[in-house]
């Protein structure tokens, strides 16, 4: 009889082999692509992340290089750099990279909510008188000005769309001062506390 044959099969099953060679590579990509992220990072936000100084003067020199094959393989090498530090060191970084992302969502969510305000705005009255009244702050006169101005500007292809852009600042601002509005409330009612 074989030696693994005469072996008890729950003695395999509570021996720990460590992570598979598909868990290892998952866990290489990761870090590949944390070091792509970072590599691609503006300097001032790299310059504010907290990364061992060979990994920083590494990625430094990735930057440097201009040849696609080259840069790859560096950013390789930076990758494996990384890995040689438990992945504890590098969690800040990723959390810093991730509420980046969760902040570009929010602004790009807003953004769209302007740009359908102000396809309602230009598609129906209705939808004007009902910014005046949410915003009685507003210059009307403006606002309905540049309506119109927009309206005449989409019939006519070749007029730049100066009156709809002048609306998306307009709507902007309107959300700022909501915004810091808001904001000052909350800090009032901490400072009542």
């Amino acid at each position: 009889m074989s030696p693994s044959r005469s072996r008890n099969q729950t003695e395999l099953d509570d021996t720990d082999y460590g992570p598979t060679r598909t868990q290892q590579r998952r866990e290489a990509l990761a870090v590949l692509a944390l070091a792509g992220q970072l590599v691609e990072l503006a300097p001032a936000r790299l310059a504010k992340l907290e990364l061992p100084d060979d990994v920083r003067a590494e990625v430094a020199n990735v930057r440097r290089i201009t040849s696609h094959i080259a840069r790859k393989r560096q950013l390789g090498f930076l990758a494996k750099l990384m890995r040689r530090y438990d992945s504890a060191t590098f969690d800040p970084v990723r959390a810093a990279l991730g509420e980046n992302r969760e902040r570009q969502r929010q602004e790009t969510a807003a953004m769209h909510r302007l740009e359908a305000l102000r396809e309602r705005l230009l598609a129906d009255d209705a939808a004007v008188g009902e910014l005046i009244a949410q915003h009685p702050g507003v210059d009307r006169q403006r606002l309905r000005a540049l309506v119109r101005q927009a309206r005449i500007e989409k019939e006519a292809p070749n007029r730049p769309p100066k009156a709809y852009r002048e609306i998306f600042q307009l709507l902007k601002e309107l959300g700022d001062e909501a915004g810091g509005a808001a904001d000052e409330g909350a800090d009032g009612e901490d400072g009542q506390e």
